[in-house]
């Protein structure tokens, strides 16, 4: 029998993630979707006319057991209330990144988590992006050598500000470019390279009428001697290398965006041909100065991360991400604000 799934919300994350993703995973079945706007209400019920559209996240609790999992995917200030929801009605959660606005909204959200003995599975699906999975695979391969500095970039050129929730500078938010793709950026390298030590960031709002920041740049240093350094923007003109990873014995450098994001928002699926396939003009390059070849990029896989969470669901295997993932993350992220504004290097473990 399929995992029968609830989606809260229908905005980009829901109708261009996550309700695509679940409805590729075989086991798994889009049942309701909850939205208000009418234009949403009717664009999911064309693409998903089996599944049941409502416009109220109430109306998912009228039937005990009528779900097997719960995806959050509303605004950032509804998902710790909308997770607790679920939870406390007996459902398995997934919840859009960031899973909080704050490490002690997402700790209590981890406590009830283990009171009702349920998952909350956060949504880092950015671990599956094909050029990460490159780069994991070559450090993990020993192909690099010791790992120095591992720099990664999320940027993008969008000067005019736009009329969102993500421009808040209400901490309940949790608006501004840290949040929204450092979210995802400090995710990846701990998932790499353990939770940081130390954290130092700079933060700029540099766009006419902005308030929230827009420019950030954070470097992490883990306990192993490996160096993070991580910018975000929204107001990068050229767009430098997405990963350069620099070894003992070779770096490895990759530019452009994965490729799965653009896909689906173009209407595609993991079902589709191609879906997650970077082109070879797109791969990366392996070696040191002279010595350099093209790296093959591995496939990108969002639909991992769903049939990751069947799995867990089904036959009890460990689960994609954790709400510990999630809390470091958050960690590193109030950190890095305290460090930009202080202007120093903030030591986690002193927090």
């Amino acid at each position: 029998m399929d995992l029968r799934v609830a989606l809260i919300g229908y905005g980009t994350g829901g109708s261009v993630f996550h309700a695509p993703l679940i409805s590729s995973v075989p086991g798994m079945r889009l049942a309701a979707v909850v939205t208000r706007a009418p234009e949403r209400q009717r664009a999911a019920r064309e693409r998903y006319p089996d599944a049941d559209v409502v416009d109220r996240a109430d109306r998912l609790w009228g039937a005990p057991g009528a779900y097997d999992l719960v995806v959050v995917a509303a605004p950032n200030r509804q998902h710790v209330p909308l997770a607790r929801t679920a939870l406390t009605a007996g459902v398995p959660v997934v919840v859009d990144k960031p899973v909080a606005a704050s490490a002690a909204d997402a700790r209590s959200l981890a406590a009830l988590s283990a009171v009702r003995g349920l998952p909350v599975f956060p949504f880092h699906n950015r671990r599956w992006d094909g050029d990460y999975r490159t780069a994991a695979r070559l450090i993990a391969s020993g192909a690099l050598g010791d790992v120095h500095r591992f720099e990664s970039r999320f940027e993008r050129w969008r000067p005019e500000v736009s009329e969102s929730w993500k421009e808040s500078t209400d901490p309940r938010d949790a608006g501004g470019i840290l949040f929204d793709l450092g979210s995802h950026l400090i995710d990846q390298v701990i998932a790499l390279f353990g939770r940081p030590a130390r954290v130092y960031a700079e933060l700029g709002t540099r766009r006419a009428g902005a308030t929230a920041p827009d420019d950030a740049f954070v470097a992490l240093a883990h306990p192993g001697g490996a160096r993070s350094h991580l910018w975000m923007s929204a107001t990068a003109a050229q767009l430098g290398p997405r990963f350069r990873v620099l070894g003992s014995r070779a770096s490895y450098t990759v530019s452009g965006m994965d490729p799965q994001e653009e896909q689906l928002r173009a209407g595609l699926t993991p079902k589709d041909p191609g879906y997650g396939i970077a082109p070879p003009e797109s791969h990366g390059l392996l070696g040191v100065p002279g010595e350099a070849a093209p790296e093959p990029t591995s496939p990108g896989a969002y639909q991992e991360f769903y049939a990751s969470v069947a799995r867990s669901l089904r036959d009890g295997a460990p689960p994609p991400t954790t709400l510990a993932d999630a809390i470091n993350g958050l960690e590193v992220i109030e950190a890095a604000a305290r460090s930009a504004a202080e202007g120093a290097v903030v030591d986690l473990d002193a927090q």
